[in-house]
């Protein structure tokens, strides 16, 4: 593939990621999160692999970038969902009378 095509299936990749995520309504956006964090999760192994098969100088350093990355992502993942999920979370009710 020639790099104008590959920049072309990149950019609309992204287009339709955009307009497939943009019709997501809000009540889906809890399980979506979790499904994209499993898949950053299999990112995150193809990046250490990638990192440690001993292709080169730059296959590693671009592997550890990748790491960085894809581990970024999976730890931000599992707090946004965490965040979202205590939006669901009742406050505890308060007793009349005080404690006993």
């Amino acid at each position: 593939m020639t790099l104008m095509m590959q920049v072309y299936v990149f950019i609309l990749a992204g287009f339709v990621g955009f307009l497939v995520i943009g019709k997501v309504p809000p009540l889906l956006h809890t399980p979506l999160m979790s499904a994209t964090n499993a898949i950053s999760g299999i990112s995150l192994v193809g990046a250490i692999v990638a990192a440690g098969g001993q292709h080169g100088k730059v296959s590693t350093i671009l592997g550890f970038i990748a790491v960085v990355a894809a581990a970024t992502n999976v730890v931000a993942g599992f707090l946004i969902t965490d965040r979202m999920l205590g939006m669901f979370k009742h406050p505890p009710k308060k007793t009349e009378g005080g404690a006993k």
